[in-house]
């Protein structure tokens, strides 16, 4: 099974750039499609951003379009979050999943923990 844990959080001000980093060990990942949500406090968790087990399919909340990239390096186990531009409405736990690019949280099979990311005006 696999197990995930996402880094690369912190406190930054509007506007800054910020990398997450979602690490797999375990087996599947390169099998697996994955995405990016978040939960902002007082809210339910939101899909951000999926890909394909390739990578060459990508899909996006319209919230992040233009300002979030994901990717993924399958020889690394590893899944990014590249997120430019940040709002402070961008402020949420962000958690790493595996098993859907569809941006359906029921679909996902495998979550992290989370990373923590506050924007400040």
């Amino acid at each position: 099974q696999m197990q995930l844990e996402e880094s690369g959080g912190g406190l930054v001000q509007a506007g800054a750039s910020l990398r997450l980093t979602c690490t797999a060990s375990g087996r599947g990942f390169s099998d697996t499609a994955m995405s990016w949500f978040r939960q902002a406090p007082g809210k339910e968790r939101e899909f951000v951003a999926g890909l394909i087990f390739s990578g060459t399919a990508t899909n996006y909340a319209d919230s992040v379009k233009g300002r979030f990239t994901i990717s993924r390096d399958n020889a690394k186990n590893t899944l990014y979050l590249q997120m430019n531009n940040l709002k402070p409405e961008d402020t949420a736990v962000y958690y790493c999943a595996g098993g859907s690019y569809r941006g359906v949280a029921s679909r996902m099979t495998t979550w992290g923990k989370g990373t923590l990311v506050t924007v400040s005006s």
